[in-house]
């Protein structure tokens, strides 16, 4: 990705990503529509080798919360070819609003923004940093541009307005899941994927109480059905690598 430089001619500066972040998601069906909303799935941040200094993050234990800037990967097109109005999916898919009004993936630079809670600074290979946090909404491997610390008297607004978005923020299915699928997962997995499910992964306009979805999810695949407001999961089935 690459921005001209103010005041520098033709010259082009590119940014590139400092980290990647590592998640259970490695596709984007069932990833969280915001971040905040899982906050009990863990993911890592680690380093690019250029950026892989532990100067580099020498005081961010201090703080609670990060902002990351990181890039949609699976969607990037070309800028010239963005659209200016998207359908948020909450808005049941048919409603168009603009493009700078929503979150949505489909955007010309592709920047996604969020906000994760900081766990733990760990020391990964070669004795370099790796951030562990919480609330991502990303998928697996997904380059981060640059990371900030949140603070909360400049960016905290309590008062603010969620326009549309307060239509829908109580939204959630009812999850079951059958005791035998759910002791196949990890323990620690168990309540994120409650959590992701009743989220309701589905595209908003697919409302056929007969088909049956797939998410792969932490090493699992997942199927479940969705009846009114219930989620049935139907089957869950460890992911063998072909390697």
């Amino acid at each position: 990705m690459s921005v001209k430089e103010s005041g520098s001619g033709n010259t082009d500066h590119r940014i590139r990503p400092v980290a990647r972040i590592h998640t259970d998601f490695p596709t984007k069906f069932g990833i969280p529509r915001q971040s905040g909303l899982t906050g009990e799935l863990e993911s890592r941040i680690v380093f690019e080798p250029e950026f892989s200094n532990p100067d580099a993050v020498r005081g961010i234990e201090e703080f609670s919360h990060l902002w990351l800037i990181w890039e949609f990967s699976e969607n990037v097109r070309d800028p010239k070819k963005w659209s200016p109005t998207v359908r948020p999916p909450r808005l049941g898919g048919n409603t168009r609003v603009g493009v700078f009004a929503t979150r949505s993936s489909f955007r010309p630079n592709s920047l996604g923004l969020s906000v994760v809670r900081l766990k733990a600074v760990e020391t990964g290979e070669n004795g370099m940093p790796v951030l562990v946090v919480t609330g991502a909404d990303m998928m697996d491997g997904t380059p981060v541009f640059d990371i900030k610390p949140y603070i909360p008297f400049a960016d905290s607004h309590p008062e603010a307005k969620g326009g549309y978005t307060d239509q829908t923020k109580e939204y959630g299915l009812d999850v079951r899941i059958p005791e035998e699928f759910l002791t196949l997962l990890p323990e620690e997995k168990r309540a994120p994927l409650r959590t992701v499910l009743s989220q309701d992964p589905r595209p908003s306009y697919q409302e056929d109480p007969a088909r049956v979805y797939g998410m792969e999810f932490a090493g699992y695949e997942v199927k479940f059905t969705v009846s009114g407001e219930t989620l049935y999961v139907k089957q869950v089935e460890k992911i063998h690598s072909s390697q």
